[in-house]
Order: C-alpha cells, then structure tokens, then sequence
C-alpha cells in the first residue's frame, strides 16, 4: 500500500477510535455517583498519569530529553486540550444540550478555516458536504431537546468548538513534535482547575474504581489515540470523524443500561454515521500519492 494512502488510513482508524472511547462519558458519568468536581479531578489525575505512563513506555530514557525540549507547539496543544475539555463541560453546564452540541456541530468548518488561514490546507469537497451532512444529523437529534441557557454557556461552546479546531491544527502542522506530553499536561492541567472544587475524601470504593477506568479507558485512551490520528490526516477530517462521539455516546447507555434515546437521535444519529462512513468510503479509496514526474525529452 502507497505511503500516504497508509498514513491516511492509520489516521482515520486511530481518529474514530478515539471517538469511540471518547463516546463512552455517559455510560461513566452514569455510573459514578460522586459530584462532577471530584470526578474531573481524579480523572484527570488517572488519565494525566496514564497517559504518561504510555508515553515512557515508547520512548524508554530518551521521554525525559523530550520533556526537557518542551517548546511552544506542545505548550499550545496542551492549553488547547485543556481548555476544550472545560468550556465542553462548563457550555453543556450553563446552556442546553442543544445549544452546545448544535455549535459544537460546526467544528469541522471552522476547522477547515482555521487550517486554511494558518497552514494553508484546504479542505476536500468531501470532507464538506460530509460536514455539511453530519450538522443537519445532529440538528435532527436535538429536536426534541429544548433551547435555552445563558450567553455564557453559549460563549463557552464556541470556545470549545475554537479550541477543538485549532488542537487539530496545531497537532497537523507539527505532526513531527511528540505531543503525548501535551495531552498528559492537559489531564493534569483540567484536575489544577477543579481542585479547589473537588471532594476526593467523599468518594466511595466503587466510585474510585469507575474513575480509574473513565481516566484510563475513555480519557487517556481517547487523547493517545486522537494523538496519533490527528497529525496523519488533514485538520478538518479529523474534527469531522470526533462527530462519531455525537450519536455513540447516548447509544452505549442505551446498550448497557437500557436507557432509551428519543426518537428524534434514532433519525438523526444513523444520519451522522452515513455521512461519517459514506465520507471514509471515499476517502480511503482516493489515490494520495503524487503523480510519477514524466520523463524530460
């Protein structure tokens, strides 16, 4: 298989899955009954560490010399990180679902936009209309959701959907600089922010043992997974294949704890994934290698 078709299919296994194991917040925000405080705090502590810990497990002694050539690009991956996983929490606090995951829809073009004023990538046809597609998917599922919620909320939703875009862009452009360290800080960083919030003491066995697999399943799984995946392919298919999230996530808990959806998510969640699906059918089997030179005459 070519080089670049490789690379390119690697990347949307590698995205998907972490949607995928992103998907699963539901089924563990379920679960766990301690207070959301503690469960970002312990969680990101788990994941931090986790994440970490992978990270060594490849580059053995040489992890540290990474962590000493720190710079900026994994500084700003790590702010970004962090920053989208608290305005996504804080967005779907202060507004309604339906405001946050309708804005949140539209992070592959400002993805697209982002990556072309920056890196001057632009994005495939497909990858639009696949977008395109998958925001009319969501907008289905939240029919049935009421509008409303504060200006905050909303703001913080757009603050998600700005951090998710540039995280792509910024891990596309450095593709060549090691940013597990990154997303290990942004565990961390999220568990700084929710500390003087949180109740560790007030957990219960049962609530600690699900927050370790919630760190180490659907976070730091997630992040090395997205890690791999974002730098292989272009900025706006990755934020277009994170939509899976979208409609697997209230599908687990119907699975697993026989939790119903509404009807309006079984119309607009198969319209998601067919978008999402039909957009991998056709780009995996595009030709990305460059066209052999002619020979001079």
């Amino acid at each position: 298989m070519p080089s670049e078709n490789r690379q390119y299919r690697l990347g949307v296994i590698y995205v998907a899955l972490s949607a995928v194991a992103w998907s699963l917040s539901g089924l563990f925000m379920r679960a766990i009954e301690a207070d959301l405080p503690t469960i970002l705090f312990l969680r990101g502590l788990v994941s931090g560490s986790a994440t970490f810990a992978f990270f060594f497990y490849l580059e053995g002694r040489g992890g540290w010399n990474i962590l000493k050539s720190i710079r900026g690009p994994t500084l700003a991956a790590t702010f970004l990180s962090s920053a989208s996983m608290v305005a996504g929490l804080g967005s779907i606090y202060y507004t309604s679902v339906a405001d946050a995951m309708v804005i949140y829809a539209t992070v592959p073009f400002v993805t697209a936009a982002i990556a072309f004023l920056f890196i001057g990538e632009k994005a495939g046809r497909s990858t639009l209309i696949a977008s395109a597609v998958a925001f009319a998917g969501v907008a289905v599922m939240l029919v049935d959701v009421q509008p409303g919620g504060s200006l905050l909320g909303k703001g913080l939703a757009a603050v998600m959907t700005l951090t998710v875009a540039a995280l792509a862009v910024v891990m596309r452009q450095h593709r060549n600089v090691p940013m597990l360290p990154a997303m290990a800080l942004s565990a961390y960083l999220c568990s700084a922010c929710t500390f003087w919030f949180a109740s560790p003491a007030m957990a219960t066995q049962s609530d600690i043992m699900l927050i370790v697999g919630f760190g180490v399943v659907q976070n730091a799984l997630g992040l090395i997974l997205y890690t791999f995946g974002a730098k292989r392919i272009p900025a706006a298919d990755a934020s277009l294949l994170t939509a899976l999230e979208v409609p697997m996530t209230p599908l687990w808990v119907w699975i697993f704890m026989s939790e119903v959806p509404p009807q309006a998510t079984l119309i607009g969640g198969p319209i998601v994934l067919m978008a999402l699906f039909g957009h991998i059918w056709v780009e995996v089997r595009r030709n990305r290698e460059p066209a052999p030179a002619l020979p001079h005459t």
